[in-house]
């Protein structure tokens, strides 16, 4: 299950707070130049929910970019095709 609808279902916000945040992220990356041909809606979505968990006070910013740095070390550091993951370490942190 995707964890938006997760977090939905759990109650931390409503479909339609989901739909008008993405809609506002969509639109504002638009404006910044998105070239708007789908190969972007990923990040509008994950925008989408860093911006709602966050404002929701469900996880800090801060901890959202600790939680992608070490997605993205894990990612480097990962031979090609292998599964990444997290070390138990990154995940506690």
């Amino acid at each position: 299950m995707a964890l938006s609808i997760y977090l939905q279902e759990a109650g931390q916000f409503t479909a339609a707070e989901w739909s008008e945040t993405l809609g506002e992220e969509i639109k504002s990356a638009q404006l910044l130049g998105d070239p708007d041909d789908g190969s972007t809606y990923y990040r509008h979505v994950l925008a989408t929910l860093e911006r709602l968990v966050s404002e929701k006070g469900l996880t800090s910013r801060k901890k959202l970019h600790e939680r992608r740095q070490n997605w993205e070390d894990a990612y480097r550091n990962t031979p090609h095709g292998e599964p990444v993951v997290l070390s138990d370490t990154q995940i506690k942190e």
